[in-house]
């Protein structure tokens, strides 16, 4: 059954996002929405920056934060259609720091006991966020203060001197067992410069941006695009919001020498949306092939076994993860009924810090893009309701 996209109940989007900015929840939006290849929608409300009642538009670029992973992902499965490496060899055979690390194993009395692994961390626990690692803002145990204290991705460190500081610390579970949003995916980038000799950032341009003509997403914004950068904001204490000041929000405005693989690229719009034509068209966009289908076609397949159902933390409400599994870099829909969202079984997706997010409908031949730039992400349910307004404007 062919499906189309009704201009009129579209609609439904675009006052559903007003609604937003005009109560003053977030900033700005700005959407994107394919099908069966075609630009079906842009629509943009809001400020860029309030305070310079810049409007947002197509040129505008934004933190995607941490759909960088999946830009990551492609690059280590590009290095494995190669012969690289395998998803099950260890990844302390390219990076040694990693090759043998402690795990907590809770509290005695003298502090924390720690025990061997039981086996190593692989390239497959990397892609699919269960080796163990964490990112130092869970509450539930003392590993995620170290984290913080060791500062792992110093921007104005390097991604070796990252993967040093990761292999003194302990991993919170036994690689394998878990699933845990983590510091994985700035491992694969290091991993991605350790194979192929190249520092990570310039394979990215070489490899994936320029073919892509990805010409405005970088590891920090150019001194004179700064005026083209959306600002990110907060919430208030009285209900509304304020530009956000931290080193998070602030190391895209310098050039700095930490390439985070996991949450470090701005983009716009259009750039993201050709990095997502190309994976909806099984690896290729335009003239430019970077996977071949059956790569994707495992990149989007479910990795994880029942007792390692991903959850989120710091992406999306918990509840969006019901009905899911995990990919090689994105979360995937097993049961649609479960997951209580309506859309398709087999979507893959994933979202940013500030509150972006995209997803891709292989079933209906669907990419949709949401970019704003508003911390936390979990404080509205905004991802989840532009799905659904996204899919109730599909008529047979």
């Amino acid at each position: 059954m062919s499906r189309s996209l009704s201009d009129d109940r579209f609609q439904y989007v675009c006052d559903h996002l007003d609604r937003y900015v005009g109560v003053g929840r977030i900033p700005c939006a700005a959407v994107l929405i394919t099908h069966k290849g075609n630009d079906q929608l842009f629509y943009a409300t809001g400020y860029a920056d309030q305070e310079r009642k810049s409007k947002v538009s197509r040129e505008a670029i934004f933190r995607i934060y941490s759909m960088t992973k999946p830009i990551t992902s492609a690059a280590v499965m590009m290095l494995y259609e190669e012969g690289h490496f395998s998803l099950d060899d260890p990844v302390g055979k390219f990076i040694p720091e990693l090759a043998s690390m402690k795990v907590y194993d809770g509290m005695g009395e003298t502090g924390m006991r720690l025990v061997d692994q039981q086996q190593p961390i692989t390239i497959r626990h990397l892609l699919t966020h269960t080796s163990g690692l964490s990112y130092g803002f869970h509450q539930d145990s003392p590993i995620e203060q170290m984290y913080r204290e060791a500062n792992i991705t110093d921007p104005d460190s390097t991604l070796q001197e990252m993967a040093e500081k990761l292999g003194k610390l302990p991993l919170v579970t036994q690689p394998g067992t878990k699933w845990r949003y983590s510091n994985a995916t700035d491992v694969l980038g290091y991993l991605v410069e350790v194979v192929s000799g190249t520092p990570f950032d310039q394979y990215l341009q070489d490899n994936i941006l320029d073919p892509l003509g990805m010409g405005d997403t970088s590891f920090y914004v150019a001194e004179e695009n700064l005026d083209r950068l959306a600002t990110v904001y907060g919430a208030t204490t009285n209900g509304k919001i304020a530009p956000l000041d931290n080193p998070m929000v602030n190391r895209q405005l310098r050039p700095h020498t930490l390439f985070s693989g996991g949450g470090g690229l701005v983009s716009t719009g259009a750039d993201y949306m050709h990095f997502c034509q190309m994976l909806l068209n099984g690896g290729v966009f335009g003239d430019q092939r970077l996977l071949a289908p059956k790569t994707v076609e495992m990149m989007r397949s479910n990795h994880l076994t029942d007792d390692l159902k991903p959850f989120a933390v710091g992406q999306s409400n918990a509840s969006d993860t019901k009905g899911c599994g995990f990919g090689l870099g994105f979360r995937v829909v097993m049961d649609i009924a479960q997951h209580g969202i309506i859309g398709s079984n087999g979507i893959y997706s994933w979202g940013g810090a500030a509150s972006t997010v995209f997803w891709i409908d292989p079933q209906e031949e669907l990419v949709a893009i949401l970019l704003t730039q508003f911390m936390p992400s979990s404080y509205y349910p905004l991802r989840r309701e532009f799905q659904i307004a996204t899919y109730q404007a599909m008529m047979e």
